[in-house]
């Protein structure tokens, strides 16, 4: 029986997970490329050999997801499987109509071909949309976990953008590390609120191996936190799924794939930024959830804000760095420093589209709809530097930085800074502590 011919349709994450669990060793496949979008500058590369297994002793290249439909005939493709995230129905069967129509399956694996079984309980802290504030719910899960007196370690959905080899399983606990392996902003913004809360957190390539790491870290460990990336569903057999809604984008928690998964999936669904939503749209999402997952806990939520220097802001004219992906690819409008700027008096959001140096050019030519806000966006180092040229080049008062990091320890600006910070706050019950504690009776970790 011949192999069947693949392609595996991604974005440096998900796909090469999907690859090393599903195809890696799998006899009955021939995984021929994988295509890439989303990130920049991410094809052209190679999975390499040191991880595709024995039976891809060249490796596995990368090319840009344009040339899809060119490989599919090339390579008299059978299957591709797509294995990307945060993208609406209709661009999933945007992809599948060129994949038949060039002759080939679309395919989507699922959690049961591809979530890996843990030694140690599991908490899932997922999303419907990128940017709905898993970060700052997943710091709340262990911050209420270490106050019951547990080790908590944490693993990051994969950013791996440079050296796939160097990136297998990479290990955080201190804030040298992100120097160490080299960490693009997008990574930081993820990485460095855990450590300098005294968390350990794992990421890279190989979710395998880096569990395995994981589960024996010398600080110890109880409890495996899978904090998600965008709205994908959990590489790790989750043994509680607690699911971030994002009422500003209401709706979506029905249209996106697969945020949709992780909805039906939570058993703990957390309406995040009812602060700052409007009552319609907090009502759309308590209907979406009745309507897919009647039996999930609800958690209403916030994401108070608080700024180091808001005399900066008021009566200023302020330039507002936001997220990258989430002003990107997660379609907000909005970030934390719009709402500080707003809250604090700011006197004008000047408009970041006059000055925008090199990459930052063709980020906008992509996304239009980001509008005046500027994206920290930070994947290479070109990137940064067209970052610090396109903040330095704004004619403003203050830069507003509405980034989970502080911007201005990675480049220099020229400018006073103002930087926004926060976290979940739960309101009412039920509440994530009361969920946690169920949790811990459950397992016996106490």
């Amino acid at each position: 029986m011949s192999k069947r011919n693949v392609v595996i349709i991604g974005a440096a994450g998900r796909d090469f997970h999907n690859f090393n669990t599903f195809f890696r060793d799998n006899e009955q496949y021939n995984v021929v490329a994988f295509t890439a979008a989303q990130i920049p500058d991410i094809d052209g590369r190679k999975y390499p050999a040191e991880l595709a297994g024995a039976l891809y002793p060249s490796g596995i290249p990368i090319v840009a997801e344009e040339e899809l439909e060119t490989i599919i005939k090339e390579k008299n493709v059978h299957d591709c499987v797509f294995s990307y995230s945060d993208v609406n129905y209709a661009h999933v069967m945007r992809i599948s109509s060129k994949v038949n129509a060039a002759g080939a399956n679309f395919m989507l694996l699922g959690p049961n071909e591809t979530m890996v079984k843990s030694s140690k309980p599991v908490v899932a802290v997922v999303a419907t949309r990128t940017g709905c504030g898993k970060s700052q719910t997943s710091r709340r899960v262990i911050e209420h976990l270490m106050g019951m007196g547990l080790k908590v370690v944490a693993i990051r959905h994969p950013m791996p953008y440079g050296d796939l080899v160097a990136q297998k399983v990479q290990r955080y606990a201190v804030v040298e590390d992100l120097a160490k392996h080299k960490c693009t902003i997008e990574e930081m913004e993820e990485y460095e609120p855990h450590v300098v809360r005294g968390n350990v957190i794992y990421a890279g390539v190989d979710y395998e191996a880096i569990l395995c790491e994981a589960e024996k870290d010398p600080s110890g460990c109880d409890v495996i936190l899978w904090d998600g990336g965008n709205n994908d569903f959990s590489f790790y057999k989750p043994d509680l799924t607690i699911t971030v809604a994002d009422p500003h984008r209401a709706g979506n928690e029905i249209s996106y794939y697969p945020g949709e998964v992780n909805l039906r999936l939570a058993d703990v669904v957390v309406i995040n930024k009812m602060d700052s939503a409007s009552p319609e749209g907090i009502q759309i999402v308590r209907e979406s959830i009745a309507s897919r997952n009647p039996k999930a806990i609800v958690v209403d939520g916030a994401s108070p804000i608080s700024v180091d220097k808001p005399e900066l802001i008021k009566g200023k004219r302020c330039l507002i760095v936001e997220d990258g992906p989430t002003l990107t690819h997660g379609n907000m409008k909005i970030g934390a420093g719009t709402v500080a700027a707003r809250k604090f008096g700011c006197s004008e959001e000047i408009d970041a589209r006059p000055y925008l140096v090199g990459k930052l050019k063709e980020t906008y030519e992509i996304y239009p709809e980001i509008g005046n806000i500027l994206p920290a966006m930070g994947y290479g180092e070109q990137q940064l530097k067209d970052l610090e040229a396109t903040i330095n080049n704004t004619d403003c008062d203050t830069v507003i930085i509405g980034t989970p990091i502080d911007l201005s320890r990675i480049i220099k600006i020229n400018k006073p800074t103002a930087r926004v910070f926060y976290d979940l706050a739960e309101i009412g019950k039920p509440d994530l502590k009361g969920v946690l504690e169920d949790f811990v009776k459950k397992h016996n970790l106490k």
